[in-house]
Order: C-alpha cells, then structure tokens, then sequence
C-alpha cells in the first residue's frame, strides 16, 4: 500500500487519482478548500481516504498539513501538485494583480508543497513528486499567456528538480495533460478585464474554444488517473508524460516549429563566438 498527498481533490483530475489510489487500496491525503468537499472526499474511503482543508498560497499552512499528513498515514511516497487554476486574457490586458495571484496558486503552491515534503523524503531517500502542468506548459496558445507561463515555469521546476534530487533517490514526474472532460474550462473559469476589442482575433478566442468545448473535451480524467498510476509505477518512471492526443499533437507541432527556427537561424547563432573574433583581430 502506497500513501499519497495529493492536493485540489475536490473535482477533476485531482479526484479522479485519488479515487484511483484508493481503488487499489492505498491511502489517500487530500487538500480542499470547502468542508463540504472535504466530507465527501473521506467518505469514499473511511479509514483511507483523508481530506484537509488547504490554500496552497498559505507556506505556513503548507508546513502543518504536509507533517499532519505524515502522522496521519506514515511516510508520503507519492506528493501531487495537482491544485491549480485556469486563467484567459491577453498579455496587455492582464494586470499585474491578476498574473502575480495566479503565480502564486499555480507555482508558489506547489513549490511549497515540494519544499514541505522534501526533508522527510531526503532522510528516507525515497519519494516520487508528481506536477500537474499542462500541455500550456510546452506549447504556447494565444490568449493563455499568464497560464502558460505558469505552467511553463512548472515544468522547468520540476525537470530541473528531478536533476536535484536523482542522487537520493527521489523520483520526479510532470503530467502535462490536454483538455481533459473536468469543470476547467465552465464559465467560472477567470479572465482579464476589461478586454481590448483588437484581440478578438488572436487571445480571445482561447476562452470562446474553450467554453465551446466545456463538455466534449478529448480526455477522460479517469483514464488519465489510470494512466498516471500506470507510469509511476513503470521501473523508469517519465519525467515529462503527455495525456491526450491533442496535448501530443500541439506539444510535437511546438517543439517542430521550435526546430526549425533553430535551423534558419543558426547562422547567427552560432555567428558570435569568441574564438573567431579574436582569430579575425
């Protein structure tokens, strides 16, 4: 049996795990926000599936859940930095309020979270930590800048962290998932305001597709929950996994497009070394 802390599982992709580890008899440590959410959570699995009620965008709080956590169900294997939020506006549009509040739920978070449980994973030289990006985190979309970016720094967090923490036997996974059939992309979903009518074009139509599509999304968060256990539990876990056809086609069209740019303008690139000016001299 497997102990996990896994935070935002009150809907989405956060349940839909949780209900898979606790499926297979693990036991199970969730952050809400609401007490409501936090009764149905336990009910699942009385005994096994536990809920504390938790913003991510408090440290000190971040602290006492994650060693509450710990005398609760015993050392943590799996921590999943899963609690995010959606955000849809153009650059310009987006004020400086909005982008720091969404920095801090979707990366300070987890940063937290990781800090918080690093220490008892060090000393057991064991722990596998798990980041919720997104397909936005490696392939840009207009009109999704401030998300993006957060998701992105995401990524570099937990990629440079997986460098870090190899030596002690720490294991670090990033799941960058495509649409996914959750209540993301509803009409709560915040955006910048007021709007700029020159964007309606270009970053406007990120939230239009995305409410157009609220409901019909490729993905299944139960299959993805099956899908993220069945990775972690491969002898060479990923470090980067893609969940959904569309978050591979749009991560492998960035990543070609990032190439050829790199090939037409190599000449300039590589146009700056120090050796040569000094052999020109």
């Amino acid at each position: 049996m497997a102990n996990w802390f896994i935070t935002g599982v009150s809907s989405g992709l956060g349940l839909a795990l949780a209900r898979a580890a606790l499926a297979r008899g693990d036991a199970v440590v969730g952050t809400v926000r609401a007490q409501a959410d936090a009764e149905r959570f336990t009910a699942l699995a009385p005994g096994r599936a536990h809920a504390m009620k938790l913003d991510v965008t408090d440290e000190a709080a971040v602290q006492v859940v994650v060693r509450t956590a710990e005398s609760l169900v015993g050392p943590l294997d799996y921590i999943v930095n899963n609690a995010g939020r959606g955000f849809t506006g153009a650059v310009e549009e987006t004020s400086l309020a909005d982008a720091r509040a969404l920095l801090e739920v979707n990366l300070l978070g987890p940063l937290a979270v990781i800090k918080a449980a690093l220490p008892a994973m060090r000393r057991r030289r064991a722990g596998h930590i798990v980041n919720v990006t997104s397909v936005s985190g490696l392939a840009a979309w207009h009109g999704t800048a401030i998300y993006g970016a957060t998701k992105f720094a995401l990524e570099c967090l937990g990629r440079t962290l997986a460098q870090e923490v190899a030596p002690l036997g720490i294991k670090v996974t990033n799941v960058a998932p495509g649409g996914l059939r959750t209540a993301f992309s509803a009409d709560r979903l915040p955006g910048a305001d007021p709007v700029i009518a020159d964007y309606a074009a270009t970053a406007h139509l990120a939230r239009r597709v995305l409410q157009d599509k609220h409901g019909s999304e490729p993905g299944c968060p139960d299959l993805a929950a099956q899908a993220i256990l069945a990775a972690l539990d491969e002898p060479e876990p990923p470090l980067v996994l893609l969940l959904g056809e569309d978050a591979l086609h749009y991560a492998e069209r960035e990543l070609g497009e990032l190439a050829a740019q790199f090939d037409r303008w190599q000449g300039y690139t590589l146009a700056i070394a120090a050796e040569a000016a000094q052999a020109a001299q």
